[in-house]
């Protein structure tokens, strides 16, 4: 526990009144304003930019950036406006699913790349992607809003696109916690939960963060 005489308090409030000072707020809204310019403001960071927001990221670093090879083929399940598919064009091939035509449409104005296949799947399938083919595949807040059979439907699909030791990072709600279970936009899922889906469809849970997020999990998991 720090001593009463540390400064480490007073620190970081100085910190903090630097980053809420006027030119630093000026900066931030030129910057968001040549985007919308510029058309490439994008939906979805609303709910947090991970340039931005500390926890959003940490998950950016810890379980994207690694990840991305420019001889991998990846995959991002319901990217919204493109938040974070803007980290995943590194890959030599990325697929992009979403059940939605209108969030599709909304993705190929803001991100625009000869990488990239968008595919308007049937809910939890993955059509046209080949067997075996995935080295990574990512969804960050889509998951929170699927029930647990949507959820393990799309675990059971998973298992014919992705590699032995591909990487699978799924976001997912956590109703043991109270921001959980005051958004009713979130699914009836916990922890336990998904470690049990996870392993009923074959998986290996390799990694997890419990704790970044305040209403949800990450989870990490391979199929050997």
């Amino acid at each position: 526990m720090p001593r009463l005489d540390t400064k480490l308090h007073l620190d970081m409030l100085e910190q903090w009144r630097r980053q809420r000072s006027f030119p630093r707020r000026l900066l931030r809204a030129v910057r968001l304003a040549k985007q919308a310019l510029l058309g490439k403001e994008i939906y979805g960071l609303q709910w947090g930019d991970p340039e931005v927001m500390q926890s959003l990221s940490f998950l950016k670093d810890r379980y994207v950036l690694p990840y991305v090879n420019p001889a991998h083929d990846a995959l991002e399940i319901g990217p919204g406006g493109g938040r974070w598919t803007r980290y995943l064009l590194g890959f030599r091939k990325l697929y992009v699913v979403d059940y939605y035509p209108d969030l599709l449409q909304q993705l190929r104005r803001t991100v625009k790349a000869p990488n990239i296949t968008i595919i308007n799947n049937n809910g939890c399938d993955f059509p046209g992607v080949p067997k075996r083919s995935i080295d990574y595949l990512f969804s960050f807040d889509t998951f929170v809003h699927l029930e647990v059979d949507l959820i393990r439907a799309y675990l059971e699909n998973m298992r014919d696109i992705v590699k032995p030791a591909g990487n699978v990072v799924i976001h997912y709600s956590d109703k043991g916690k109270i921001m959980a279970q005051m958004n009713k936009n979130f699914s009836d899922n916990d922890t336990a939960k998904m470690r049990g889906i996870i392993s009923d469809c074959g998986f290996k849970l390799r990694e997890e963060d419990l704790t970044t997020l305040a209403h949800s999990g990450v989870a990490r998991f391979t199929l050997e």
